[in-house]
């Protein structure tokens, strides 16, 4: 079941409205950590000190470049790392698109889909980007004691908060919110893998900026296939 899901979501990878949500979240991203970047370097600037006085040396007038410096480069590092994360959570607000997407290819008798509102999905998205970077901030903690087993604890980790908020984000367009965390518990042994199989490319530069589409239309199909006999072409409400 998940492979099969996963290998439908990879067939329809040069969908138009794919790219478009891909376009824009990397977009998005991108610019968030550039203005979060220059945001950083200039309250560096700001707090730091023009010039300082030691003894036997005399007054240093270049400490604030060095400090404004050392912590873009020391932002620019962790911006690869909270690149997919961040990538992650912004593309989940246009979840809606990759989603009716694939249900407009593969279940064409299906009735429309509850939209989410779009307060809704920033919120959603603010959330999610909080725990994703924080859950992994975290991680490295566990990465320096348990170091062999560094890449199992970032899959298996990053796997069960994918496929948690993925799964979610897609059944509550067709079952609401309360609904789709009863299903989500119901299958989470199947979410937790799927999760995981999204999680393995995290790692892999350019690749691992697909892994939100992917993901997306990933549990898209395990969604449905998930609740196959149900009537999972009937909405409800949202809330």
């Amino acid at each position: 079941m998940i492979l099969g899901s996963f290998f439908a979501a990879l067939g329809q990878i040069g969908d138009p409205r794919f790219r478009r949500v891909l376009m824009l979240g990397v977009a998005l991203t991108v610019a968030l950590l550039v203005a979060a970047t220059a945001g950083l370097v200039w309250l560096v600037g700001a707090l730091t000190a023009d010039s300082v006085t030691v003894p036997w040396v005399g007054e240093i007038t270049w400490l604030d470049d060095i400090v404004s410096w050392g912590s873009f480069f020391l932002f620019f590092v962790l911006s690869v790392f909270l690149m997919m994360p961040v990538a992650s959570a912004i593309t989940s607000m246009f979840l809606d698109e990759v989603a009716q997407a694939v249900e407009d290819r593969h279940y064409p008798h299906l009735q429309a889909a509850q939209s989410v509102p779009f307060g809704d999905a920033v919120v959603d998205t603010v959330n999610f980007l909080g725990v994703l970077i924080g859950a992994n901030l975290l991680a490295l903690i566990l990465y320096l004691f348990f170091a062999p087993f560094a890449p199992l604890i970032f899959w298996g980790l990053n796997g069960f908060l994918l496929g948690r908020e993925y799964f979610t984000l897609v059944a509550i367009r067709r079952v609401g919110r309360t609904q789709a965390k009863a299903l989500r518990r119901a299958h989470i042994g199947t979410i937790w893998m799927a999760g995981t199989l999204m999680a393995i490319p995290l790692s892999i530069p350019l690749l691992n900026l697909l892994i939100p589409i992917i993901g997306a239309a990933t549990f898209t199909h395990l969604y449905h296939r998930l609740t196959a006999g149900q009537a999972t072409g009937q909405t409800s409400s949202y809330h």
